[in-house]
């Protein structure tokens, strides 16, 4: 019996290779997005890299200039301040959701992707932790069982993993997801007041000194 292929459409292949090549600093914040160059570059026609960067403007990924066209945002201090804002609103309710609601299935899961990424964060392998990461809080926004929920973080996934990319110190963030853990399979709905705040507040603060050594460097 022949195995059931599945095609992804092309323009979704280009818009997460041109999502990580921003989020691992591949392409650098201001620089620009020639769609002519892109289509170029990766053998394909300019529509899907077109479609692409339209997916990756609505993600906040990447701004519209009227001279330049597509490039690649520039996180200011105010933007991060923003994303955490509305990240702890978002977060809080998504969490004690998830402790009121997970299932043993799906808590043995999320403690898979913890372990991935504690394993990954002490071996000092950067993008193996923070895809672990990543996958902890997608499994976190499953386990909550709020289909509008899970949009509205679908809605800030971009921006979402640009933070995740700011973290020098992987072992930390990963202490603190295993921290968040404990709480949601001991059902401790409360203790979400604390470490959500605590932990968004570890992403600010992560993202704005590394935003502070890029402009550091660039004069």
């Amino acid at each position: 019996m022949s195995q059931k292929q599945t095609f992804e459409p092309e323009a979704i292949r280009i818009a997460e290779q041109l999502r990580c090549a921003i989020i691992d600093g591949i392409r650098q914040p201001g620089s620009r997005l020639i769609e002519r160059k892109i289509a170029v570059d990766l053998g394909v026609s300019r529509l899907p890299v077109r479609e692409a960067l339209q997916t990756l403007i609505s993600e906040g990924l990447v701004t519209q200039r009227p001279r330049s066209g597509a490039v690649v945002r520039e996180f200011k201090a105010s933007d991060i301040a923003d994303v955490i804002e509305v990240r702890v609103a978002l977060e809080l309710m998504t969490f004690k959701l998830a402790a009121q609601r997970y299932t043993r299935s799906s808590l043995d899961e999320l403690r898979c992707a913890l372990d991935e990424e504690l394993v990954s964060a002490r071996c000092g392998d950067a993008a193996a932790s923070r895809s672990a990461g990543t996958k902890f809080h997608d499994l976190v926004n499953l386990m909550s069982g709020n289909e509008l929920l899970c949009e509205l973080h679908g809605s800030l996934g971009g921006r979402m993993r640009w933070l995740m990319a700011q973290h020098d110190d992987l072992l930390e963030m990963a202490l603190e997801h295993e921290r968040l853990y404990d709480a949601i399979a001991a059902r401790d709905v409360a203790a979400m007041d604390v470490l959500i705040p605590r932990h968004l507040e570890t992403s600010r603060t992560s993202a704005m000194t590394r935003q502070q050594k890029v402009l550091a460097g660039a004069r």
